[in-house]
Formats: C-alpha cells, structure tokens, sequence
C-alpha cells in the first residue's frame, strides 16, 4: 500500500508519515558530575545511595548520572538457594541482639591475621572489634569486651540480658567464651549450622569492610592493618549512611533510639 494512499484515507500530511523524532543527548551538570567522580575513584565500592548520602544530593540525580556516565556497576545473579527456614538477626531496639563473627585479612608481613567483630543488629554499630594473629577465642572475647565499653563505659554485668548471636564455631563454643558470655550477663545463640545467612547482618558488614577497606589497601604489617581498619570502623559508624536505618548512620539511629 503506498504511503500517500494512507495519509490521504487517515487526513495527515505525508511528511508525518516520514517524520521521526530526534531524541536530544541527555544533558548532565558539571556541579554534580565533579564531586561525584572524584568521590567514586577515591572509593569505586560505592553505590549511588550511599554517594547521595555523603555528598548531600538527591539520590535519584546520582543514580541518573551512575547510568548516563557508566558508573553503575551491574548486580551479580542470585540463583535459588534452598536452605532452612531462616532465623533473622534483627532487633526491635539496641542493644536486644548483638552478633558476632571472625574472618581472615591478610597483613603483609605479618601473614594472615584473624579479625572479630561485635554488632548490634538493630543500630548497625560496630561496637567492638579486634585483629590478631591468633584465631583462639581471645581474639574473640576482645572485641567483645571492647563492645561492652564501649556501649557501657565499662565491663560488668549487663542491666538488662540480650542475645549474642554467633555460629557454632570452635571459638564462639569454646568453654573460655561461654565462660565470659555468662559472666557479663548475656545469652548465647547458635545459628543452624552450614547457614551463614541466619547471620546475614555481621556476614554483610565483612564484606562491607572487605570491600572498602581491606581490599583496597596493602597492609604491610598487622600495626598498620588495625590502624586503617579502625579508621575505616569510625566512618562506618559515624558517617557511612544506611538504606535500612533510612540513610542514617548507626551513631545517628542510636541516638535516635536511645
């Protein structure tokens, strides 16, 4: 059928039929894109969420420059996984479920190096943590120690008993840590075994600290891998905003909750 035999049935002129539109190159502003990029190559680990936050923009303007510059990294599949029926870690209010775990970082000259963490599952604080060579459970009670001075000012009984959360590691199971969990007036509990996800709130801030921090570093001795580690742990805490605490930082949902 030709073209003119159709504009002439439908009333339109035949240019239209043949018109197509040019769409203008979206057009992003200098004010934004500057501290945007820098912000990225000092730390490539960031979504656009947590960019907003630090820089104080609309986080839909980040996300829209993240796609017309290329800088969204794409999301890894996730395949079903069939498990048992999961035990969130999650807590109506701080200080009702600590969680705690161990994971490995590399600290040049000094080998492998063993690192606990103690975090409350409501207000995402790392509250305590420590890094030493040796995987027994001292590093383990070390840093929770550290956690309770630093959410109690000292060590001792707890006013009121919550739950720490751990797998059933050889240290968290050990009698030197059960030992110690009781004395300080808390209550252990065990995850079901081979489901790292029933502790998903300490397993997700390891990699977190992987990622931002350890990854990205060449630690040279375990000295100077606690130094930055700590430094990183202070920005995770006070300046690092979080999607589930409605981007605000553990500091700030603990002041909000207290």
């Amino acid at each position: 059928m030709a073209v003119s035999k159709i504009c002439a049935w439908f009333g339109i002129a035949r240019r239209s039929a043949y018109y197509k539109p040019v769409k203008a190159e979206p057009k992003v502003q200098e004010r934004f894109t500057e501290p945007i990029r820098k912000m990225i190559l000092e730390e490539p680990s960031f979504g656009y969420r947590t960019v907003a936050g630090l820089l104080g923009f609309n986080k839909n303007t980040v996300q829209r420059i993240f796609q017309l510059k290329g800088w969204q990294v794409k999301k890894r599949p996730i395949g079903f996984r069939p498990r048992v029926k999961a035990l969130p870690s999650v807590a109506t209010g701080p200080d009702r479920r600590w969680a705690t775990d161990l994971c490995r970082i590399w600290t040049g000259r000094d080998g492998w190096a063993v690192l606990a963490l103690v975090i409350d599952c409501h207000t995402r604080e790392l509250l305590g943590w420590h890094l030493s060579r040796s995987g027994k459970s001292k590093t383990a009670e070390s840093a929770l120690e550290q956690a309770l001075i630093a959410r109690y000012g000292s060590l001792g009984r707890v006013t009121a008993p919550f739950l720490l959360r751990s797998d059933n590691g050889l240290v968290f199971t050990s009698r030197s840590y059960t030992a110690l969990v009781r004395s300080y007036g808390l209550q252990q509990e065990f995850i079901t075994p081979h489901c790292p996800q029933q502790n998903g709130m300490v397993e997700r801030v390891i990699r977190t600290l992987k990622e931002q921090c350890a990854h990205r570093h060449r630690f040279e001795t375990l000295q100077h891998a606690s130094r930055i580690i700590g430094d990183w742990i202070g920005f995770y805490n006070h300046r690092r905003s979080h999607q589930a605490l409605g981007m605000k930082t553990p500091a700030e949902a603990f002041a909000l909750a207290a």
